[in-house]
């Protein structure tokens, strides 16, 4: 399970000319993190970063302090909700239920297959048969793993981080027991159907370097 970290904090950049600033809450999850105003801001004389909460005995002081608490229980509400749905545990993901902002799902198998039924329609033009023969290779073992390790015929490509490359790498050279040189080129197929992901802005996280086959 993914575990999920929160951090309260004011941004001082955007400091009023009244001496406030507005307070935010960073979610990290695995390697990514995201930024949510908790629509309230604070005399910066008064925030404590240590204990993350407004210094102070006053009522409007209490207020905050009990929505910000309010707002955590909220969060770790959501991640939980997750966990046993056993939905995709992302920073984007528990801002759409948050927010009540749903993101789109998208499918990593539907597009590796709608890029495959590309590449054939192309065969003998752009692309040889083997081209296609490979990519369908890598499909049947992209699904294949999905199954192996999260029990899952599909799955959202927003999922897709530098935890489940290395799996991935690793379930083609131990459970598959694909050659080195195999194992490098259906990295990279997989690395193309990514691309196209970021191409089209579905994909915003995943860095490239953790599916260059030269580092494997």
């Amino acid at each position: 399970m993914k575990r999920i970290s929160l951090l309260f904090f004011v941004k001082r950049a955007k400091k009023t000319i009244h001496g406030t600033a507005p307070i935010y809450v960073r979610i990290t999850i695995a390697n990514s993190r995201i930024e949510l105003s908790a629509k309230k801001s604070v005399d910066l004389n008064k925030w404590n970063p240590i204990a993350q909460k407004v210094i102070g005995s006053t009522e409007e002081v209490k207020r905050i302090n009990a929505y910000l608490k309010m707002l955590e229980q909220n969060i770790y509400e959501v991640h939980q909700q997750l966990v046993q749905e056993g939905k995709a545990i992302t920073t984007e993901e528990v801002k759409s239920r948050l927010t009540g902002k749903k993101e789109t799902f998208r499918s990593l198998i539907d597009i590796f297959k709608e890029h495959n039924q590309q590449v054939k329609a192309l065969v003998g033009q752009e692309f040889a048969k083997g081209t296609l023969e490979r990519y369908e290779t890598s499909l049947k073992h992209t699904i294949n793993f999905l199954k192996w390790k999260y029990q899952k015929t599909d799955i959202d490509i927003q999922a897709i981080n530098h935890e489940f490359i290395t799996s991935y790498d690793f379930y083609l050279r131990s459970v598959r027991r694909c050659a080195n040189n195999s194992t490098v080129k259906y990295i990279k197929n997989f690395k193309k159907v990514i691309r196209i992901c970021i191409a089209n802005g579905w994909l915003l996280r995943v860095s490239l370097k953790f599916l260059d086959p030269k580092k494997h």
